[in-house]
């Protein structure tokens, strides 16, 4: 029970009212002054009790008829109209109702946004059983760090940024870099490198350089994951995974977590690099890349791998299945 915070009386001091009136021979007066409440609330609390009312507990507020309250009928006409997955506003025309009523009752009744209609689908998880049978890769825009120095995200203001007007318009002169990252299904080992645009020649020079760099830990790639960028839809990114004989594998589109892996890294980053700390420049904080990805790889943690390390899992960092 949830009792306002203004109130005089709870239950408890109710009941003591109660029993100072009928069983200690108090009168309504004095118990309460002692209770600190007007007499009139003493003598609706000893009422009740008399009647019957044990715990002493606030009523509803709620009016006991409601004439104007919209019939049953309607309501469940309301829910099968938003099953055929009709708007409020359709709704509201067909049953020749308030816009606002209708808003009302879909709230009430769980069915505010039509996604309600679906139920949520369960996660599918899955791991590939080798290293370098799928990598996944992504990209992600990082707002460079101008010569005034770190960004909002980091200080909590914008003060940091300015523009200047080219061609007649106001065009912000800090600018983007990119975050390319390559990361093992199997064991999560990452790779990943800060390049200065998104084209496809940046895109298919990284998995070049990412494929090279697997090698060199004994983890021959085979297949790569995507989304349906510019960059990874390329022709030259075609013909780069081609050439290095790799099987390119695409999600589908407005499916994010198929590619979870790469998205989940990405966070991992944002939050243990890139915003982890103050840095003076974007050079500065390029170059402590390197630096966490040695500690994200050989050292830190994995919490899908029983808390080890992704290197545990490249069997010595030699044996690869063939």
């Amino acid at each position: 029970m949830q009792l306002h915070a203004n109130h005089r009386t709870c239950p408890k001091s109710r009941l003591l009212i109660c029993r100072r009136v009928l069983e200690g021979g108090w009168t309504l007066q004095q118990a309460a002054e002692a209770a600190g409440c007007s007499v009139r609330t003493a003598t609706k609390w000893v009422s009740r009790f008399r009647a019957g009312d044990q715990e002493l507990l606030d009523r509803s507020s709620r009016p006991r008829r409601s004439p104007s309250r919209l019939p049953q009928q309607r309501v469940q006409a309301i829910e099968a109209l938003r099953r055929l997955w009709m708007t409020a506003a359709e709704i509201a025309e067909v049953l020749d109702l308030p816009l606002s009523t209708v808003s009302l009752w879909l709230r009430r009744i769980g069915l505010g946004k039509r996604s309600r209609l679906q139920p949520p689908e369960p996660p599918n998880r899955y791991e590939r059983h080798h290293p370098g049978e799928l990598v996944h890769v992504d990209i992600k825009r990082l707002g460079r760090i101008s010569a005034r120095g770190a960004g909002h995200r980091v200080l909590g203001h914008r003060r940091s940024q300015y523009s200047r007007r080219v061609d007649g318009r106001m065009t912000r002169i800090t600018g983007f870099e990119y975050l390319h990252v390559m990361i093992d299904d199997h064991g999560r080992l990452a790779y990943a490198e800060v390049l200065d645009a998104l084209t496809a020649e940046c895109a298919a020079g990284f998995l070049q350089r990412a494929v090279a760099w697997f090698a060199e830990r004994g983890v021959r790639v085979r297949a790569v994951m995507s989304d349906n960028g510019a960059a990874y839809i390329s022709d030259l990114y075609a013909r780069t995974l081609r050439h290095l004989g790799l099987r390119h594998l695409r999600i589908k589109p407005r499916r994010p977590r198929t590619n979870g892996k790469a998205e989940r890294f990405i966070q991992t980053l944002l939050n243990e690099w890139a915003y982890a700390g103050i840095y003076g420049s974007s050079r500065e904080r390029t170059a402590a890349l390197p630096l966490y990805l040695e500690r994200y790889n050989y050292r830190r943690p994995h919490g899908s791998l029983s808390h080890r390390p992704p290197a545990t899992r490249l069997n010595s960092l030699i044996r690869n299945y063939s």
